[in-house]
Parts: structure tokens; sequence; C-alpha cells
């Protein structure tokens, strides 16, 4: 039984390319199916979520934070009675188009490359043309709209401008859930690294929130659940006093763990690699053509080669730029 506000998959805005329903799938079912079928979706597991190329075998990459936002999402819209299937669906692909190195290769690609860089709109790109050798996996609507407008960085969790919202319900709660996730996985790799102990995390996150991993989960999870119910227009949000908890224990990550020296110096490292694979790419056709090959059918060199950076994983940005810029040793028989 589904909410009247619940997105129906009978009721969906289409796809770019029409095609007949599937006998036993709903429409976000076959979007979920794509994804996780994908070969973006399999390159998640080697790109980095915080830190680069961890040597523990824990910590998370890219594709465990998908897999916990589509965790987290599943159960909020399930006991809102919101479409499920859709809300798996936009989680596992909201961060298809993320580049190596994490947020440090999408603000070097912003800088260099002349259109600008957007992971958000990169993961459009990647569902709608890149994926299958440029025919894509034409995904509905509601899925696209999802993923194009998912969190970003430290914008508010819940704004007052609706034109920034997805159209969604169910998009809306993957957004909240995606900054439910990582604030929390986050925080305990970062304890795990040794970069902070629990007793730095803010008292109101402690008060409000839990002394534990699971414990802000569920307190966050519950009251986004509870708060959203006792609402009239089924909009999530939270009460004030988490709200605040979650926040500043945002903030607080901001702070004490993705501003620090230690992880800054690593992003300034991966910058380089991919700032220098850039201008090679792009410069050198031989090297284009060894490479990327083709570009597709009414894309620039530069377009290509963001693509084809943004969708490498850490290991293979390294590879390949050790391949190209390290000297070969001399071989004497």
């Amino acid at each position: 039984m589904l909410s009247p506000l619940a997105a129906l998959s009978t009721e969906t805005r289409g796809r770019l390319i029409p095609e007949d329903p599937c006998e036993i799938r709903t429409a976000f079912q076959r979007d979920r199916d794509r994804i996780v079928h994908s070969k973006s979706f399999r390159r998640l597991k080697h790109k980095t979520q915080v830190f680069l190329s961890p040597t523990g075998d824990h910590y998370r990459t890219r594709l465990t934070h998908t897999l916990e936002v589509a965790q987290i999402a599943r159960t909020v819209a399930k006991a809102l009675q919101l479409n499920e299937a859709l809300a798996e669906a936009i989680a596992l692909g909201h961060d298809l188009g993320h580049t190596p190195f994490g947020h440090a290769g999408e603000a070097v690609l912003n800088e260099i490359f002349p259109h600008g860089f957007s992971h958000h709109e990169q993961s459009l790109r990647v569902v709608d043309l890149l994926e299958k050798n440029g025919r894509g996996l034409n995904l509905t609507a509601e899925v696209r709209d999802g993923i194009l407008k998912h969190s970003k960085g430290k914008e508010e969790i819940f704004p007052d401008d609706p034109s920034s919202l997805p159209a969604t319900l169910e998009a809306r709660v993957v957004r909240v859930c995606d900054i439910i996730a990582y604030v929390n996985h986050d925080l305990d790799d970062a304890i795990r690294g040794g970069i902070i102990v629990g007793a730095d995390i803010p008292r109101i996150c402690l008060e409000v929130l839990g002394d534990s991993h699971a414990k802000r989960i569920d307190a966050m999870v519950k009251d986004l659940i509870f708060s959203t119910l006792d609402g009239s227009s089924m909009e999530p949000r939270m009460r004030h006093d988490t709200h605040e908890a979650l926040v500043t224990l945002r903030d607080f990550l901001y702070e004490r763990v993705y501003d620090i020296p230690t992880v800054r110096d690593d992003f300034g490292r991966a910058k380089k690699i991919i700032s220098e694979l850039y201008y090679r790419l792009v410069e050198d056709e031989t090297v284009f053509q060894q490479q990327i090959g083709e570009a597709l059918p009414g894309t620039s060199k530069e377009q290509t080669v963001c693509d084809f950076i943004a969708g490498m994983t850490d290991r293979y940005a390294l590879q390949l730029h050790e391949k190209i810029f390290m000297p070969k040793p001399w071989v004497v028989y």
C-alpha cells in the first residue's frame, strides 16, 4: 500500500526513448536493475570516498557509500509508504558520475574543463549517454531528476526554495539519506584512521544522536521518519534538535577531517595527477588515440577527455599517470 503522495511507476513521465513495459518489473525496478548492472556502478568500488587509497580493508569507498544510502533510503521510503523501488534506483545511481579521488577530482575538473564540472550533472550524463557505448541506460524521468538533484556539500539539508528540490518525495528522501549516510560513515572512518577520537565529537551530537555509529544512524533515521509523518505534506523534515546536531556534525567533519593537512595534501597530489592527465590527453593526439580512440559523435575532444577521466577509478588514474609520465627503464641484453 502506497501513500497517495507516492510516485507511481504507472504514472511515470516516461523515458527519453519510449519502451514497452516489462511484464514482471515496474519501470523503477527496471531502472534499478540497469544501474546495478552498469559498468559505471561496478567502478565505484575503486573510487575514493574520503581517504585516498586507504590500506585498511574496512574504509568506505564510493560503492559502499552508495549501498549505505540505498539501504537507509529504502527503510525511510517504506516507513513513509513511498515508492521504495524509485528511492532505491535514485540512491544507487546518484554518484555514478563521481571522479577518481573523491571531491578533489571533481574540483580540479571544474577548474580546468572549459564548461565546468559537477558530479551531479556528470552522473546524469553517464546514464543518459556514456553507458553502453553512447546509448545510455534510458532511465525514467523521475530517476534522472533524483540523480541530478541529490545533496550538495554544505547546502541546506531542508532548503526553503522548492526549485532546488527534486520533483518526487522519494528523491527528496534520498537527498537527506545521502547526508545521513556520509556524515556517519565518514565519522566512523575518521575514528578508524586515528584522525579524531570519540571524545572529539561535539557534545550536542553525543547527547542528541548517541555515542556510537549505530545509535547515531538509528536516531537520525527514526527522527526523519516520525517527524515527516507528523507533518501534513509528507515533506521530509527533522526535529530542531536533531537537525541542529546533524548540521553540527557535518560542520565538525569539514573542520576536523575534510580540510585538515593530511587529507588536503593527498587531494593536492590527486589534483596534480588529474590535471596532468587532462592536458596530455587533450594536447597529444597520439596519446589521445592510444588511450581513448574516437570521441562520441558531436562531442569535443575536451569533453571526451573529461568524460574519460571522470570515469576512471583511483587506481586506473594512478596507473595511467605512471605509464604516461614516468620514465621507462632501459633493458640491455
